[in-house]
């Protein structure tokens, strides 16, 4: 149901459900938030890689099983759970790559979009489908409107619509698009090998200080920023950075 591998300083969390397009059920959901909790924990993993198997993302919901009342605690926990996933992929000091082909709708959507980047098939269909069945996107809600313009957001969570791989990257919402669907694997070893390269503390501060500007007013996000560089500053970074470039300037200088 969820493949988890650690490679290196990476875990590997795949979908799989083909056979359902790696639709979502409560088990499915579960293992989703112990991995995601499990690499956040883990000190020695650096990202965290979301995908499906079988040429697709995840299809949201599994609205084929028993959907027979159940009590609403049971409701609630289920769900608090999907949602908490979001919050720790984003307080996580490690980063997060869905990476999308096929469809990404519904719960799939949301998927993709809580985490801090995605790359796509030039084919792959995204939407937050809920609507189309009379219910909203209720956790998508709250992370597109942060991701997008207030309208482009309620423009996707109201109707609905299949919207493309290109669309979306207009909209800031998807980093890169693969050539073809063959060059998506790739297009994903060239992203976690970009990601392994930054260093991991820095990639850490970066976050947090992102998080920070997202919600704080500009004038307080510029004070933790002054702040962050005066202790980077004092605890001797800076000159370690600045020796970098030098040796790094010295080799260039050997090759000309």
């Amino acid at each position: 149901m969820l493949d988890v591998v650690r490679e290196a300083a990476t875990t590997r969390l795949t979908l799989n459900r083909p056979e359902r397009r790696n639709a979502l059920t409560p088990e499915l959901s579960a293992a989703i938030h112990a991995a995601v909790i499990s690499a956040d924990a883990d000190p020695e993993c650096r990202l965290i890689v979301i995908r499906g198997t079988g040429g697709n993302f995840c299809a949201g919901r599994d609205l084929s099983g028993d959907m027979a009342p159940r009590p609403l605690a049971e409701i609630m926990a289920t769900d608090r759970l999907w949602a908490d996933i979001f919050r720790v992929l984003d307080r996580s000091s490690k980063v997060s790559l869905a990476v999308v082909e096929g469809y990404a709708v519904a719960g799939g959507f949301t998927l993709a979009m809580g985490c801090d980047f995605v790359i796509s098939t030039p084919g792959a269909q995204y939407g937050a489908a809920e609507m189309r069945n009379g219910f909203p996107a209720a956790v998508n809600t709250p992370i597109l409107t942060h991701l997008v313009g207030r309208r482009m957001a309620l423009e996707l969570l109201m109707f609905g619509d299949m919207v493309g791989a290109e669309r979306l990257w207009q909209m800031g919402l998807i980093n890169e698009i693969s050539d073809d669907e063959a060059a998506i694997d790739s297009l994903a070893g060239a992203w976690i090998d970009r990601l392994l390269a930054v260093d991991g503390e820095a990639m850490a501060l970066t976050k947090e200080n992102h998080r920070l500007a997202r919600t704080a007013p500009l004038s307080e996000a510029l004070t933790a920023g002054a702040q962050q560089n005066a202790l980077l500053n004092a605890s001797g970074v800076f000159r370690e950075g600045a020796a970098r470039f030098k040796e790094a300037q010295a080799r260039r200088r050997g090759t000309e």
